[in-house]
Protein backbone atom coordinates (compact mmCIF):
# COMPACT_ATOMS: atom_id res chain seq x y z
CA UNK A 1 0.00 0.00 0.00
CA UNK A 2 1.22 3.54 -0.78
CA UNK A 3 2.77 5.00 2.25
CA UNK A 4 0.42 8.83 3.24
CA UNK A 5 2.49 9.70 6.58
CA UNK A 6 5.98 8.72 6.14
CA UNK A 7 8.24 11.85 6.40
CA UNK A 8 9.55 13.44 3.06
CA UNK A 9 12.74 14.08 2.14
CA UNK A 10 13.83 17.51 1.07
CA UNK A 11 12.92 18.73 -2.30
CA UNK A 12 13.77 21.84 -4.39
CA UNK A 13 11.43 23.48 -7.00
CA UNK A 14 12.08 23.11 -10.84
CA UNK A 15 10.92 26.23 -11.70
CA UNK A 16 9.15 29.15 -10.11
CA UNK A 17 5.65 27.23 -10.77
CA UNK A 18 6.14 24.07 -9.80
CA UNK A 19 7.11 21.97 -6.76
CA UNK A 20 6.39 18.95 -5.44
CA UNK A 21 3.12 19.24 -3.76
CA UNK A 22 1.96 20.53 -7.18
CA UNK A 23 3.39 17.40 -8.33
CA UNK A 24 1.41 15.39 -5.67
CA UNK A 25 -1.38 17.28 -6.12
CA UNK A 26 -2.52 16.59 -9.96
CA UNK A 27 -1.19 12.86 -9.50
CA UNK A 28 -3.53 12.34 -6.75
CA UNK A 29 -1.52 11.19 -3.75
CA UNK A 30 0.55 12.45 -1.15
CA UNK A 31 3.70 14.51 -1.11
CA UNK A 32 5.64 11.53 0.59
CA UNK A 33 4.24 9.13 -2.65
CA UNK A 34 4.96 11.47 -4.83
CA UNK A 35 8.63 11.39 -3.62
CA UNK A 36 8.88 8.16 -3.18
CA UNK A 37 7.89 7.62 -6.95
CA UNK A 38 10.26 10.10 -7.95
CA UNK A 39 12.88 8.57 -6.17
CA UNK A 40 12.24 5.16 -7.55
CA UNK A 41 11.11 3.64 -4.11
CA UNK A 42 10.21 0.07 -4.18
CA UNK A 43 7.54 0.67 -2.31
CA UNK A 44 5.15 2.42 -4.65
CA UNK A 45 2.70 0.53 -6.75
CA UNK A 46 3.74 0.84 -10.82
CA UNK A 47 0.23 2.85 -11.47
CA UNK A 48 1.15 5.05 -8.85
CA UNK A 49 4.65 5.66 -10.28
CA UNK A 50 3.19 6.16 -13.67
CA UNK A 51 0.69 8.99 -12.89
CA UNK A 52 3.62 10.55 -10.52
CA UNK A 53 5.75 10.47 -13.49
CA UNK A 54 3.10 11.60 -16.00
CA UNK A 55 2.49 14.39 -13.82
CA UNK A 56 5.95 15.49 -13.23
CA UNK A 57 6.31 15.50 -16.75
CA UNK A 58 3.18 18.06 -17.66
CA UNK A 59 4.68 20.25 -14.76
CA UNK A 60 8.13 20.15 -16.42
CA UNK A 61 8.94 19.64 -12.41
CA UNK A 62 12.81 18.62 -12.17
CA UNK A 63 13.57 17.16 -8.35
CA UNK A 64 16.73 19.11 -7.07
CA UNK A 65 20.11 17.61 -6.58
CA UNK A 66 21.50 19.32 -3.61
CA UNK A 67 18.05 18.76 -1.76
CA UNK A 68 18.31 15.16 -2.39
CA UNK A 69 22.08 14.62 -2.29
CA UNK A 70 21.55 16.23 0.94
CA UNK A 71 18.86 13.73 2.58
CA UNK A 72 20.47 10.44 0.82
CA UNK A 73 24.10 12.71 3.03
CA UNK A 74 25.91 12.47 -0.26
CA UNK A 75 27.81 15.67 -1.94
CA UNK A 76 26.88 14.81 -4.99
CA UNK A 77 30.25 15.06 -6.40
CA UNK A 78 33.41 12.58 -7.82
CA UNK A 79 36.80 12.61 -7.81
CA UNK A 80 38.76 11.56 -11.07
CA UNK A 81 42.61 11.17 -10.42
CA UNK A 82 45.19 10.40 -13.39
CA UNK A 83 48.92 9.69 -14.14
CA UNK A 84 48.55 11.12 -17.52
CA UNK A 85 46.37 13.94 -18.02
CA UNK A 86 48.20 14.75 -21.27
CA UNK A 87 48.11 11.37 -22.46
CA UNK A 88 46.03 10.44 -25.61
CA UNK A 89 44.65 7.19 -23.64
CA UNK A 90 43.44 8.75 -20.21
CA UNK A 91 41.73 11.45 -21.78
CA UNK A 92 39.15 9.56 -23.76
CA UNK A 93 38.69 7.56 -20.67
CA UNK A 94 38.18 10.79 -18.51
CA UNK A 95 36.09 12.24 -21.43
CA UNK A 96 33.88 9.29 -21.42
CA UNK A 97 33.45 9.11 -17.66
CA UNK A 98 32.27 12.70 -17.86
CA UNK A 99 29.57 11.92 -19.97
CA UNK A 100 27.99 9.69 -17.74
CA UNK A 101 28.72 11.46 -14.61
CA UNK A 102 27.03 14.78 -16.50
CA UNK A 103 23.70 12.26 -17.18
CA UNK A 104 23.42 11.37 -13.48
CA UNK A 105 23.81 15.38 -12.75
CA UNK A 106 27.46 14.69 -10.40
CA UNK A 107 29.99 17.19 -10.43
CA UNK A 108 33.85 16.28 -11.44
CA UNK A 109 36.60 16.97 -9.56
CA UNK A 110 39.78 16.10 -11.75
CA UNK A 111 43.17 15.39 -10.36
CA UNK A 112 46.21 14.86 -12.06
CA UNK A 113 49.26 12.83 -10.59
CA UNK A 114 51.79 12.57 -13.09
CA UNK A 115 52.66 9.36 -12.33
CA UNK A 116 53.62 10.45 -9.01
CA UNK A 117 52.78 8.26 -5.93
CA UNK A 118 53.09 11.45 -3.52
CA UNK A 119 51.40 13.64 -5.49
CA UNK A 120 48.76 11.49 -5.52
CA UNK A 121 48.55 10.87 -1.78
CA UNK A 122 48.41 14.38 -1.49
CA UNK A 123 45.18 14.73 -4.04
CA UNK A 124 43.66 11.82 -2.58
CA UNK A 125 43.52 13.50 0.93
CA UNK A 126 42.47 16.97 -0.59
CA UNK A 127 39.33 14.83 -2.67
CA UNK A 128 38.43 13.22 0.69
CA UNK A 129 38.92 16.39 2.77
CA UNK A 130 35.69 17.28 0.16
CA UNK A 131 34.11 14.28 1.03
CA UNK A 132 33.28 13.06 -2.48
CA UNK A 133 30.95 10.40 -3.19
CA UNK A 134 33.45 8.12 -4.84
CA UNK A 135 36.63 7.73 -6.78
CA UNK A 136 38.09 6.82 -10.34
CA UNK A 137 41.41 6.19 -10.66
CA UNK A 138 42.79 6.00 -14.23
CA UNK A 139 46.50 4.86 -14.69
CA UNK A 140 48.94 6.43 -17.87
CA UNK A 141 50.00 2.27 -18.77
CA UNK A 142 48.06 -0.94 -18.55
CA UNK A 143 49.72 -2.58 -15.97
CA UNK A 144 48.34 -3.47 -12.52
CA UNK A 145 48.54 -1.03 -9.98
CA UNK A 146 48.72 -0.97 -5.89
CA UNK A 147 45.41 -0.27 -4.58
CA UNK A 148 44.21 2.92 -2.90
CA UNK A 149 42.92 0.50 -0.22
CA UNK A 150 39.48 -0.11 1.20
CA UNK A 151 39.18 1.87 4.12
CA UNK A 152 38.93 5.39 2.15
CA UNK A 153 35.18 5.94 3.26
CA UNK A 154 34.01 5.90 -0.41
CA UNK A 155 34.17 3.41 -3.25
CA UNK A 156 37.12 3.30 -5.60
CA UNK A 157 37.24 2.08 -9.23
CA UNK A 158 40.02 1.54 -11.22
CA UNK A 159 40.07 1.79 -15.22
CA UNK A 160 42.73 0.92 -17.63
CA UNK A 161 44.89 -0.23 -14.84
CA UNK A 162 43.86 -2.33 -12.85
CA UNK A 163 44.04 -3.20 -9.09
CA UNK A 164 46.11 -5.81 -7.71
CA UNK A 165 43.75 -6.37 -4.63
CA UNK A 166 40.93 -8.54 -6.13
CA UNK A 167 38.61 -7.05 -3.51
CA UNK A 168 38.53 -4.05 -5.76
CA UNK A 169 36.61 -3.36 -8.91
CA UNK A 170 38.68 -2.61 -12.19
CA UNK A 171 37.80 -1.92 -15.77
CA UNK A 172 40.35 -2.80 -18.61
CA UNK A 173 40.62 -3.45 -22.18
CA UNK A 174 41.06 -7.07 -23.41
CA UNK A 175 44.23 -7.16 -25.07
CA UNK A 176 44.83 -10.61 -25.17
CA UNK A 177 41.14 -10.31 -27.58
CA UNK A 178 42.62 -7.46 -29.53
CA UNK A 179 45.73 -9.90 -30.43
CA UNK A 180 43.29 -12.33 -31.59
CA UNK A 181 41.19 -9.75 -33.83
CA UNK A 182 44.46 -8.50 -35.47
CA UNK A 183 45.51 -11.90 -36.57
CA UNK A 184 41.83 -13.01 -37.62
CA UNK A 185 41.82 -10.28 -39.69
CA UNK A 186 45.15 -10.64 -41.64
CA UNK A 187 43.89 -14.21 -42.19
CA UNK A 188 40.60 -13.56 -43.36
CA UNK A 189 42.64 -11.09 -45.80
CA UNK A 190 44.16 -13.95 -46.93
CA UNK A 191 47.29 -13.30 -44.95
CA UNK A 192 49.38 -16.16 -44.01
CA UNK A 193 53.13 -15.18 -43.92
CA UNK A 194 52.58 -12.46 -40.35
CA UNK A 195 55.03 -10.56 -38.64
CA UNK A 196 54.53 -8.64 -35.43
CA UNK A 197 56.27 -5.91 -34.45
CA UNK A 198 55.33 -3.83 -30.94
CA UNK A 199 56.67 -1.63 -28.44
CA UNK A 200 57.74 -2.18 -25.13
CA UNK A 201 57.83 -5.59 -24.27
CA UNK A 202 57.54 -4.83 -20.37
CA UNK A 203 54.45 -3.64 -20.63
CA UNK A 204 51.81 -6.43 -19.64
CA UNK A 205 49.80 -5.08 -22.79
CA UNK A 206 51.78 -5.95 -25.17
CA UNK A 207 52.50 -9.72 -23.75
CA UNK A 208 48.76 -9.87 -23.66
CA UNK A 209 48.78 -8.88 -27.61
CA UNK A 210 51.34 -11.20 -28.24
CA UNK A 211 49.57 -13.94 -26.31
CA UNK A 212 46.28 -13.47 -28.67
CA UNK A 213 48.07 -12.90 -31.78
CA UNK A 214 49.36 -16.69 -30.97
CA UNK A 215 47.12 -18.53 -30.00
CA UNK A 216 45.21 -17.02 -33.62
CA UNK A 217 47.66 -18.21 -35.43
CA UNK A 218 48.27 -21.77 -33.78
CA UNK A 219 44.65 -22.26 -34.56
CA UNK A 220 45.67 -21.95 -38.46
CA UNK A 221 48.72 -23.85 -38.14
CA UNK A 222 51.07 -20.48 -38.38
CA UNK A 223 53.11 -19.02 -36.67
CA UNK A 224 54.95 -15.27 -36.81
CA UNK A 225 57.11 -15.12 -39.70
CA UNK A 226 60.24 -14.11 -37.47
CA UNK A 227 59.61 -16.96 -34.93
CA UNK A 228 59.08 -13.98 -32.60
CA UNK A 229 57.79 -10.82 -32.50
CA UNK A 230 60.05 -7.92 -32.63
CA UNK A 231 59.80 -5.53 -29.50
CA UNK A 232 61.37 -2.36 -29.24
CA UNK A 233 59.78 1.15 -28.37
CA UNK A 234 55.96 3.22 -29.38
CA UNK A 235 57.92 5.21 -32.08
CA UNK A 236 57.62 5.38 -35.90
CA UNK A 237 61.97 4.92 -36.17
CA UNK A 238 61.65 1.69 -34.48
CA UNK A 239 58.85 0.51 -37.27
CA UNK A 240 60.78 1.38 -39.67
CA UNK A 241 63.82 0.03 -38.34
CA UNK A 242 62.12 -3.51 -37.39
CA UNK A 243 60.42 -3.48 -40.99
CA UNK A 244 64.20 -2.70 -42.33
CA UNK A 245 65.61 -5.77 -40.07
CA UNK A 246 62.90 -8.12 -41.35
CA UNK A 247 63.45 -7.31 -45.23
CA UNK A 248 67.33 -7.75 -44.50
CA UNK A 249 66.65 -10.45 -42.94
CA UNK A 250 65.51 -11.96 -45.98
CA UNK A 251 61.95 -12.90 -44.10
CA UNK A 252 58.80 -13.47 -46.72
CA UNK A 253 56.06 -11.80 -44.90
CA UNK A 254 52.91 -10.37 -46.52
CA UNK A 255 51.34 -8.83 -43.66
CA UNK A 256 52.49 -7.21 -40.44
CA UNK A 257 50.77 -6.55 -37.02
CA UNK A 258 52.07 -3.50 -35.26
CA UNK A 259 51.77 -2.73 -31.51
CA UNK A 260 50.65 0.85 -31.99
CA UNK A 261 50.09 2.86 -35.21
CA UNK A 262 53.22 4.76 -34.43
CA UNK A 263 54.71 2.13 -35.19
CA UNK A 264 53.21 0.78 -37.60
CA UNK A 265 53.21 4.24 -39.73
CA UNK A 266 57.50 3.72 -39.58
CA UNK A 267 56.70 0.02 -40.89
CA UNK A 268 54.94 1.84 -43.85
CA UNK A 269 57.57 4.20 -44.75
CA UNK A 270 60.07 1.77 -44.57
CA UNK A 271 57.77 -0.82 -47.10
CA UNK A 272 57.27 2.23 -49.37
CA UNK A 273 61.54 2.67 -49.22
CA UNK A 274 61.71 -1.12 -50.24
CA UNK A 275 59.50 -0.53 -53.22
CA UNK A 276 56.80 -2.85 -51.19
CA UNK A 277 53.21 -1.84 -51.96
CA UNK A 278 50.58 -1.82 -49.31
CA UNK A 279 48.48 -3.43 -49.07
CA UNK A 280 49.07 -5.57 -52.74
CA UNK A 281 52.04 -6.67 -51.47
CA UNK A 282 51.79 -6.69 -47.47
CA UNK A 283 48.91 -5.68 -45.46
CA UNK A 284 49.76 -3.51 -42.05
CA UNK A 285 47.56 -3.09 -39.19
CA UNK A 286 48.02 -1.08 -36.05
CA UNK A 287 46.45 -0.44 -32.75
CA UNK A 288 45.40 2.02 -30.79
CA UNK A 289 43.08 3.70 -33.63
CA UNK A 290 44.86 7.17 -32.99
CA UNK A 291 42.98 9.21 -35.65
CA UNK A 292 45.44 11.98 -37.09
CA UNK A 293 47.88 8.99 -37.91
CA UNK A 294 45.47 6.82 -39.03
CA UNK A 295 43.51 8.50 -41.14
CA UNK A 296 46.52 10.55 -42.26
CA UNK A 297 48.20 7.14 -43.70
CA UNK A 298 48.96 6.48 -46.74
CA UNK A 299 46.97 4.20 -47.50
CA UNK A 300 44.78 4.56 -44.40
CA UNK A 301 45.53 2.32 -41.53
CA UNK A 302 43.57 -0.03 -40.51
CA UNK A 303 43.93 -0.16 -36.45
CA UNK A 304 42.40 -1.68 -33.53
CA UNK A 305 40.27 1.05 -31.32
CA UNK A 306 40.51 0.24 -27.04
CA UNK A 307 37.02 2.05 -27.21
CA UNK A 308 38.52 4.42 -24.12
CA UNK A 309 35.36 6.48 -24.01
CA UNK A 310 33.56 3.53 -23.51
CA UNK A 311 35.53 2.15 -20.60
CA UNK A 312 35.04 5.66 -19.11
CA UNK A 313 31.58 5.35 -19.36
CA UNK A 314 31.66 1.71 -18.00
CA UNK A 315 33.45 3.14 -15.03
CA UNK A 316 31.38 5.71 -14.46
CA UNK A 317 28.08 3.31 -14.41
CA UNK A 318 29.93 0.96 -12.22
CA UNK A 319 30.47 3.62 -9.74
CA UNK A 320 27.14 4.77 -9.32
CA UNK A 321 26.06 0.88 -8.63
CA UNK A 322 28.38 0.84 -6.13
CA UNK A 323 27.11 4.61 -4.13
CA UNK A 324 23.63 2.29 -5.43
CA UNK A 325 24.48 -0.35 -3.06
CA UNK A 326 25.46 -3.02 -5.68
CA UNK A 327 28.55 -5.17 -4.57
CA UNK A 328 31.04 -4.83 -7.09
CA UNK A 329 34.27 -6.63 -7.42
CA UNK A 330 36.85 -7.91 -9.74
CA UNK A 331 38.05 -6.92 -13.27
CA UNK A 332 35.85 -6.53 -16.36
CA UNK A 333 37.64 -6.53 -20.03
CA UNK A 334 35.94 -4.84 -22.32
CA UNK A 335 36.07 -5.47 -26.06
CA UNK A 336 37.94 -3.30 -28.80
CA UNK A 337 36.99 -3.05 -32.14
CA UNK A 338 38.81 -3.31 -35.12
CA UNK A 339 38.43 -0.10 -37.21
CA UNK A 340 38.94 -1.57 -41.28
CA UNK A 341 40.97 0.92 -43.71
CA UNK A 342 42.99 0.87 -46.64
CA UNK A 343 46.15 -0.47 -45.65
CA UNK A 344 45.13 -4.31 -45.41
CA UNK A 345 42.92 -5.02 -48.38
CA UNK A 346 42.24 -8.60 -49.12
CA UNK A 347 45.09 -10.24 -50.99
CA UNK A 348 44.64 -11.64 -54.61
CA UNK A 349 43.16 -14.99 -53.82
CA UNK A 350 42.28 -14.70 -49.64
CA UNK A 351 41.32 -17.56 -47.76
CA UNK A 352 37.69 -17.61 -46.73
CA UNK A 353 38.36 -17.74 -43.06
CA UNK A 354 35.91 -15.85 -40.67
CA UNK A 355 37.48 -13.55 -38.18
CA UNK A 356 35.71 -14.89 -35.23
CA UNK A 357 36.86 -11.51 -33.43
CA UNK A 358 35.97 -8.99 -36.07
CA UNK A 359 33.56 -6.43 -34.34
CA UNK A 360 32.18 -3.48 -37.16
Amino acid sequence: MDDFNAATPPELVASTTSTLADVARLAGVSVATASKALNGKPQVKAETRARVAAAAEQLSFVPNVLARSLHQQRTGTVGLITSDLEGRFSIPILMGAEDAFGAGSVSVFLCDARGDSIREQHHLKALLSRRVDGLIVVGARPDPRETLGRTLGVPVVYAYSPSVHEDDYSVVVDNREAGKMAIEHLIACGRTKIAHITGDPTYGATRERVAGAREALQEHGLDFVSGNPLAGSWSESWGRGATQMLLSQGHQFDAVFCGSDQVARGSLDALREAGRRVPEDVAIIGFDNWEVLAANSRPQLTSIDMQLETLGRKAAERLFDILGGQQVRGVDRLPCKLVFRESTAAAPNPREIVPAGVRS
